[in-house]
């Protein structure tokens, strides 16, 4: 079946040559491309984070016999969540074969953490229905690389982490405040501040606001242990 330019090298970058390339296309179409003749990437996704679930507690298992359930939850959510998956798509551009409506185009989709993350976990799930679960998991390995080996052992979501600091003190749950935002609506620039009930704060900024926040609970969690 004929592919586009943009497909073949997407298929080199995985390094999955498909049998039915239409489960790769429909793996690269957002919500905002759907149309009666055409599925978006919502039902691939859905499997493509069980596929991508089962593989990372697989090799969590292999790699630390000797950890417990609650050493390996925080390392394993660290490696599924859509963060995780965002930067694996960012490394290899799956934004340039994403296909968007115009409006999802314009406010700058290809760059966007959620959409690059959906598109990863359809893309495990394409790869996964064209030729089985063992060519998905070596793919799934080698685009994490040495993620997996070096999640830390107490790998936990930033605010998570400072929510939970901030709980056993007594104090309230941080907030977080929008410092400021720049750049043009396609491509914004955003300034978070974490805030403590006991005045502590630290700054963060990102081109997505959650990334922001996460960075900035990181940075104030690293100055109230630290400090």
């Amino acid at each position: 079946m004929k592919r586009s330019a943009e497909i073949a090298a997407l298929e080199d970058r995985l390094g999955h040559r498909f049998e039915q390339v239409d489960l790769l296309r429909r793996a690269l179409t957002h919500s905002s491309m759907s149309s009666p003749g055409r599925e978006d990437n919502q039902r691939l996704e859905f499997l493509g984070d069980r596929v991508l679930g089962l593989v990372m507690s697989e090799a969590l298992l292999a790699g630390d016999r000797a950890a417990s359930e609650g050493q390996l939850a925080p390392r394993f959510n660290a490696l599924v969540r859509k963060e995780a998956c965002a930067d694996v798509a960012a490394e290899i551009d799956i934004g340039a074969a994403l296909k968007l409506g115009r409006s999802e185009m314009m406010s700058g989709g290809r760059r966007k953490m959620a959409l690059l993350g959906d598109a990863m976990e359809a893309v495990i799930a394409a790869v996964y229905l064209d030729a089985g679960f063992e060519v998905a998991r070596e793919m799934i390995l080698r685009l994490w690389g040495d993620r997996v080996a070096r999640v830390d052992e107490d790998a936990r979501d930033p605010k998570t982490s400072l929510q939970e600091w901030a709980q056993a003190r007594g104090m309230t749950p941080p907030a977080y405040v929008e410092v400021s935002r720049s750049g043009p609506d396609h491509a914004p620039v955003f300034t978070i501040e974490a805030r403590l009930a006991n005045g502590e704060s630290a700054q963060a900024t990102a081109g997505a606001k959650r990334r922001a926040e996460q960075q900035a609970a990181a940075a104030l969690l690293d100055k109230v242990s630290h400090g």
